[in-house]
């Protein structure tokens, strides 16, 4: 089953291609780190935490970049105003960042680069532009000559006239065409900065994620992803960079997720209309953010509101209802003539499912296919109760479709994983790993055996290590260049 993606660049579903057989590298922009995370954001690491997940089921090695902005002029003004240094209000709502992913069980990303440990690589990234004509330095400011870049426009699909037109650029003196673009800007006084070959100063915000993806994923990426209001200016600004430098494509596929409206307008902390991820799980169980969010194509506007909430969670507990049913199934007295089982319904949600998926990650269809199985299970398991007992076949028929619908939702939406479902894998039991004391060559032989079971597939026993490993202060990270691990 071949997986289709929407390409924004080219305006149309295209079979999904890696550069390189096998493996799949994505760069997704990061936040500025400068306040609590919102809903907004939430969606944008769920999406992508979902499509890495499923590149992931599909066999591919995925290599996931995702940055932080970590300087930055509301960094730098929230600094000001609490009368603290700059990296003080970083280095809080990266933690802030970290704690809000857990809670949702966004996985980290390989690499999680800070903008402030590349800026020898921006300025690298910088000099080459000018020596290649595309900018210039002006008292300090360097800017990119955007009308030297003949495609400038091919990704948001706007030419530079129109553009000019619509005001949509940054007015300046210094520049040689109003639609140039800052690459590093003068420090003003009390301002952070570094030095350069232009003086001392600090990144503009496109070059930063130019700088760290060709750093930690080279000149040409799989996919480049975020949110639909980052195609202009900065992935468009981010493509004639390094485009112009290379004059190789930088990304094959770009990838945006719809933006989430209150009441129809933009989720935004500019419009005061934002909700936090922590007063979302102060109230729900965070599954069921991740559930509102992929019941909605990514591509969509969603628009939030409590009472969505409210209809999701009821959308969840029939989830769960339906794995743990199995219990009062196993309950009853065997009944040799009961009819009816689920063998046939659950190859037609899993087809349904992986066709969905597949098909542009299609989360909404592939849950439709998921509660269409859910309601075959309800009427079996309404059945066998009004008959007082169930026959073997349709027994491990429902264990059967209980299991399916667990995995999937777990190991691909991210759902469940604090489930405890009547499930037990073959492979590996709840007592081989345990005490309050584990030695260095356990741990290393236990990631040989998760390592092992990622390549063959077996995602249940990958991630069941990798959870009892956390339980007993062991938290692992997979890279490119392997998975390391730390006592927390």
């Amino acid at each position: 089953m071949s997986l289709k993606i929407y390409n924004t660049l080219t305006g149309k579903k295209e079979e999904f291609v890696p550069i390189k057989p096998g493996e799949v590298k994505i760069y997704t922009c990061g936040v500025t780190v400068y306040d609590y995370n919102h809903v907004g954001h939430g969606r944008s690491l769920i999406v992508f935490d979902m499509i890495r997940r499923y590149l992931r089921y599909l066999g591919y090695n995925v290599i996931f970049v995702r940055n932080f902005t970590d300087v930055d002029d509301k960094i730098i003004n929230r600094a000001n105003r609490e009368c603290v240094p700059f990296t003080v209000i970083a280095d809080r709502y990266i933690k802030e960042y970290f704690e809000d992913a857990e809670k949702f069980r966004i996985e980290p990303a390989d690499v999680e680069p800070r903008v402030t440990t590349h800026i020898p690589d921006i300025i690298d990234f910088i000099k080459k532009l000018i020596e290649k004509g595309y900018a210039y330095e002006v008292d300090g400011d360097v800017y990119f000559s955007v009308r030297k870049f003949k495609e400038y426009g091919k990704l948001s699909k706007r030419s530079p006239d129109e553009l000019i037109a619509g005001a949509r650029v940054e007015t300046s003196d210094k520049k040689r065409d109003p639609l140039d673009f800052a690459l590093w800007k003068r420090s003003k006084a009390g301002e952070p900065a570094w030095d350069s070959p232009w003086g001392k100063g600090r990144p503009g915000w496109h070059t930063e994620c130019c700088a760290m993806i060709f750093k930690h994923l080279g000149e040409t990426i799989d996919i480049h992803g975020g949110g639909l209001d980052l195609t202009f200016p900065h992935h468009e600004n981010e493509l004639a960079q390094a485009e112009a430098l290379t004059d190789k494509p930088f990304a094959r596929y770009w990838i945006h997720n719809g933006l989430v409206t209150v009441n129809g307008q933009k989720m935004s902390k500019s419009l005061g209309n934002y909700i936090t991820l922590k007063e979302i799980y102060s109230k729900y169980e965070p599954d069921i953010l991740r559930l509102l969010v992929l019941s909605v194509h990514y591509r969509s506007p969603l628009d939030f509101s409590w009472d969505k909430m409210e209809e999701t969670k009821k959308a969840y507990e029939k989830l769960k209802n339906a794995i743990d049913d199995v219990k009062i199934l196993e309950k009853l007295p065997e009944n040799p003539d009961f009819e009816g089982h689920l063998y046939d319904e659950i190859s037609k949600a899993e087809q349904g499912f992986y066709e969905a998926m597949s098909d542009d990650f299609n989360t909404p269809e592939a849950l439709a296919s998921i509660f269409k199985l859910v309601r075959e299970m309800n009427i079996i398991k309404n059945k066998a109760v009004s008959e007082g007992g169930i026959s073997r076949k349709a027994l491990q028929s429902y264990r059967e479709a209980s299991e399916v619908i667990y995995k999937i939702l777990r190991d691909i939406f991210g759902l469940f994983d604090s489930l405890q479902p009547c499930i037990e894998t073959e492979d590996i039991k709840a007592n081989e790993i345990t005490g309050s004391k584990i030695d260095k060559n356990l741990i290393e032989t236990l990631i040989e055996v998760r390592n092992k079971a990622r390549k063959e597939k077996k995602y249940d026993i990958a991630d069941y290590i990798r959870d009892k490993l956390k339980d007993l202060g062991i938290v692992i990270e997979d890279t490119p260049v392997g998975t390391k691990w730390k006592k927390v």
